[in-house]
Parts: structure tokens; C-alpha cells; sequence
């Protein structure tokens, strides 16, 4: 664990000597937007199921309704935002928005938890929109607007969503800790948080002219039938498909820390473990994201997807079979592998075959969207197994489904070259 940490640490060190030397500002100025984002997120939601089950006093079936209805406010939010933000270009508008979102959410979550209180319904739609427009569909934007500047000024986005992973373990660490005194400290972090975030977005300037502006909007303004377009494209329902059954990932996570905890012999001593847990897990992701594109580079696109989705449906699985915390722990960790390799593959999968003017389009309604669709139809069925079945049993099957899908993708999902091609659009300078 020491040695880890050294090493995670001494990567954070070099990241940031290299960041002063040879990146661009925007990328430094984005790197903090997505370490802040993270944070307000983390601080807030990272214990939600937990905060619903011990404050609140709901039952897995009732918290796996919020998570619909969070869901369906997130694929609305991410339909809409996505064809905006490719309206929108560089323009901060959209991003401007969320920020007045992010710096309310502590108030938000109070508010949430006393509508919950006198009525469940009442609270879970209202819980469930704003979580929905802020986090679950505001991350997606932030991604592909960061990953748009990538490409106009030559950084590699893995690099800088890197920071965003620490932000969500930094403030997870401290989470659990914070919980047992009082959770309404992790509110009153997310809003601090939300108002260091305006105070860069003040700061973030981004030229529209950059090297590459001209030759990436060459095809015109993004319009309506360029976004329908994509509805026809085989391609387009073949990554779809790939991504209804590796999106099942956020389906397991929701009401994972309430099966931790239950693992300790109280559930003060399991909320901090899993603060812990979370906070390492998302170290090595970190990790994870700036290793990623060397690695995607090198295998291919498909490959990348296709790996992800492997380790996925084996951390599912594994996470069934194995019993105790450490070894329950240990197919966590996974998640820090699965994750980086699958957010840099599926950008530069899109890149390479499709329109690049409607990269926003694509991740927040290809994968994103997506995402909600089917965590909309299974948190409340999660929710139901979870109550007459058992953690385990349920895990079994989610990993089945991540594995069929993912195997089938194999030969649905179209072959790209390596990063040596010119269909790969990021390119890094270091």
C-alpha cells in the first residue's frame, strides 16, 4: 500500500513539472475545472446510497426508484446538452449553467433530503432531476468540451480527466470521515467546491482559432439532421449496442457501498472503510487515465472497448463469488482499470469514425444517454433483486449480461488503426 501511494504520488509530482513546462493553459485550466467538478460530485453524491439507507431510512427498492428517475432526467439533460454543446462550439455558455448548478448543490441536497422525508415521490423527482442535470449529464459536457480543446491544442484528454479521477478520490477520502461527524459537511464541501470551480471558469480562456478550427469545421454548423444523421448509421447502433451492456457498470455502483458496509461490524466503521476504499480505488484510476492512451494508442480503439468491457463483466462477476471485505475490496480496484481504458477508447473510437463536429452528440448521446437508458430500466429491477435475491446473486447476473454484450461487440464494433493512423485525432506533445 506505502509503495503505491509513493508511486501515485511521484506521478502527481512529474504530471504537474510537466504540466508547467509543456502544456498549453487551457489544458491546466481545464485539468482544475475537472478536479473541482469531481469534487462537488464526490463530496456530495459519493455516499448518496448510504445517506438514503442510514439518514434517510429508505429501502433499496425505494433508493433504486430515485436512481430511475435520476437516470430519466440525465438522458434528457444529455440528448439536449450534447447537440447544444455542438452548436456551442468553444462557446461556455452551457458550462456557465452548470456552474450556477454545481455551487447550489449543497442547498440542493438539503432540500432533497427533506423532501424525502414527507414525500418520497415528491423528493425522488426532485433529487433525481437535479442530479441528473447537474452531475450525471453536466460530467459529459465538461468531458467533451475538454476533449474538444484537446484535440484543437494537442493535449491528450486521458491527461487531463486524469485530475478530475484525483478530485473524486481526494474528496472521497474525506467523505466517510466526514459522514460520521455529520453529512452535512460533505454538502457544505460540494458548495465551497462549486464556487472554486466559477472562480476558474472565470479564468478559462479559449481562443477559436486555433491550428485545426477551420479544417474540424469545415463540414458547416452543426445542424438537427446532422444528429439524426447519425440514427441511421449501422455504426452508430453496433457502439450503442456495446455500450447498453458496459453501462450496467453504474447500475452495480449505485448501491455498492450499502454491500460494503454491511461487511463491518458497524456501520460507522464501514462508512469510513469505504471512503477509504473508494478514495484508493480512484487513485488508481487517476493512474489509470494517464496511462490509458499510450495504451489505447497502441491497441486500437476497438481493443480498448472491447478490454474494458472484459474487465468490467470480470469485476462484476468476481464481485458474486468472493466474500470479506478484502477480497470484495480487491474486484473494486478493478474499476480503476476498466474506467480510463473505456473514457479515452470511446473518444477516440468516435473520432475515428464519425463526424468529428458532433463529438459532443456522440458521447452524451451515444454513450452517455445510453447509459441512462438502460440505468432508468435497471435500478429499480437492481433495487427489487437486491431486496429478494442478495447482492451476490444479482452481481452474478449483471456480469453475465456485461460479458454477453461486450463478446458480441467483438464482432459488431469497427477495427481502427493505432495511433500512428491520422484517423486519431490526439496527439500529445510531451
Amino acid at each position: 500500500m506505502f509503495f503505491v501511494n509513493v508511486t501515485i504520488a511521484r506521478l502527481i509530482h512529474d504530471e504537474i513539472a510537466m504540466m508547467k513546462e509543456h502544456q498549453p493553459r487551457s489544458y491546466l485550466i481545464l485539468s482544475a475545472l475537472l478536479f473541482f467538478f469531481f469534487v462537488t460530485w464526490s463530496s456530495s453524491g459519493s455516499l448518496l446510497s448510504i445517506w438514503l439507507h442510514q439518514e434517510v431510512g429508505l429501502k433499496p427498492g425505494d433508493t433504486g426508484i430515485i436512481y430511475a428517475v435520476l437516470s430519466v432526467s440525465a438522458l434528457f439533460a444529455q440528448i439536449c446538452y450534447g447537440f447544444i454543446q455542438d452548436r456551442l462550439g468553444l462557446r461556455k455558455n452551457l458550462l456557465w449553467y452548470i456552474t450556477v448548478l454545481l455551487i447550489l448543490s449543497g442547498p440542493a441536497f438539503l432540500l432533497f433530503g427533506y423532501l424525502l422525508k414527507q414525500n418520497i415521490l415528491l423528493g425522488s423527482i426532485f433529487g433525481g432531476i437535479y442530479i441528473g442535470l447537474t452531475f450525471n449529464g453536466g460530467i459529459g459536457v465538461l468531458e467533451s468540451y475538454t476533449e474538444r480543446v484537446a484535440r484543437q491544442t494537442h493535449f491528450e484528454f486521458g491527461k487531463a480527466r486524469m485530475w478530475g479521477s484525483l478530485g473524486w478520490a481526494v474528496a472521497t477520502f474525506f467523505a466517510g470521515l466526514l459522514f460520521n461527524i455529520n453529512p452535512k459537511l460533505n454538502f457544505a464541501v460540494a458548495t465551497c467546491s462549486g464556487l472554486v470551480f466559477f472562480l476558474l471558469m472565470v479564468r478559462l480562456r479559449i481562443a477559436t482559432d486555433e491550428p485545426g478550427k477551420v479544417a474540424e469545421e469545415s463540414g458547416g454548423k452543426v445542424k438537427l439532421e446532422d444528429a439524426l444523421r447519425l440514427l441511421v448509421l449501422p455504426r452508430f447502433w453496433a457502439l450503442v449496442f456495446f455500450v447498453v451492456g458496459t453501462c450496467i457498470y453504474s447500475v452495480y455502483d449505485q448501491q455498492f457501498p450499502v454491500y460494503f458496509s454491511s461487511q463491518f461490524p458497524t456501520l460507522q466503521e464501514g462508512n469510513a472503510m469505504y471512503g477509504y476504499l473508494n478514495s484508493f480505488q480512484v487513485f488508481l484510476e487517476a493512474a489509470g487515465m494517464f496511462c490509458a492512451p499510450w495504451l489505447v494508442n497502441r491497441i486500437g480503439a476497438k481493443n480498448g472497448l472491447i478490454f474494458a468491457g472484459m474487465v468490467m463483466a470480470l469485476r462484476m462477476v468476481a464481485s458474486g463469488l468472493v466474500e470479506g471485505p478484502v477480497l470484495i475490496s480487491i474486484t473494486k480496484l478493478l474499476h480503476g482499470v476498466e474506467l480510463p481504458v473505456l473514457l479515452v477508447s470511446i473518444f477516440k473510437y468516435n473520432s475515428a469514425h464519425f463526424d468529428k463536429r458532433l463529438s459532443s452528440t456522440l458521447y452524451l448521446v451515444g454513450f452517455a444517454c445510453t447509459s441512462s437508458v438502460i440505468a432508468t430500466v435497471l435500478s429499480p429491477l437492481a433495487g427489487y433483486s437486491y431486496e429478494k435475491y442478495g447482492f451476490a446473486e444479482s452481481y452474478l447476473f449483471m456480469g453475465a449480461l456485461v460479458f454477453c454484450t461486450t463478446f458480441i461487440s467483438i464482432f459488431l464494433l469497427r477495427a481502427s488503426k493505432p495511433a500512428t493512423g491520422s484517423l486519431l485525432p490526439q496527439s500529445s506533445v510531451v
